[in-house]
């Protein structure tokens, strides 16, 4: 497999090396050697996660306080998904930056993101089932949203509010600055010296 840097630090594109034949295809979709070189530090898997989404669904932007946060490693096993990671950290350089990756069973890419970065999807086709390893258990009070349609984002998902279907408390969510002034976003610096900690 490959993984290369995004251009958001702490955000990594994974692409596997698929093997077919007329029974089918095989390929290795986590190696804790490759990821531990690639990323600095190895996954401590605590919770895995799967959701099945109708085409239209948008789940995100979410996040965790920091620490521990919450890292995650992304796959699409059926249909396709846009995928977006967020730098929701104060201080950084690329705050309120974005990246879409498309995630679907052709190239069968992953996405990693590390603790302090949002994260979210929408599904592309019905039926689309996405599983994704946590670095930690969920924790509701340290979880939060940011609005995915929030204009000083401007993240292009494909659709409008109007058009997607969000949960209730993702509709709700407030806007990048909003959070801000609130004080739940994670700190740079503090994501940093976390995530150094974990080499």
């Amino acid at each position: 497999m490959q993984i290369e840097p995004l251009p958001i630090e702490g955000a990594f594109l994974i692409t596997p090396q698929q093997h077919g034949d007329d029974r089918g295809l095989f390929f290795e979709w986590f190696k804790a050697p490759v990821f531990a070189e690639a990323v600095g530090h190895p996954l401590s898997l605590a919770q895995a996660n799967c959701s099945v989404s109708a085409r239209g669904t948008l789940r995100g932007i979410h996040f965790a306080d920091v620490p521990p946060g919450q890292a995650k490693y992304v796959t699409c096993l059926s249909g396709r998904i846009l995928d977006v990671i967020v730098d929701i950290r104060v201080g950084s350089p690329t705050f309120g930056h974005w990246q879409a990756v498309e995630l679907n069973t052709q190239s069968r890419r992953l996405v990693y993101l590390s603790e302090g970065l949002g994260h979210g999807f929408v599904a592309l086709a019905d039926s689309s089932t996405v599983v994704y390893l946590c670095s930690t258990t969920y924790n509701p009070s340290g979880e939060h949203e940011v609005d995915p349609f929030d204009p000083d984002l401007a993240i292009d998902w494909g659709l409008s509010r109007e058009q997607a279907s969000l949960s209730g408390k993702d509709a709700a969510a407030p806007g990048l600055q909003e959070a801000k002034a609130a004080g739940l976003l994670p700190d740079y610096a503090v994501c940093r010296d976390y995530v150094a900690s974990l080499a």
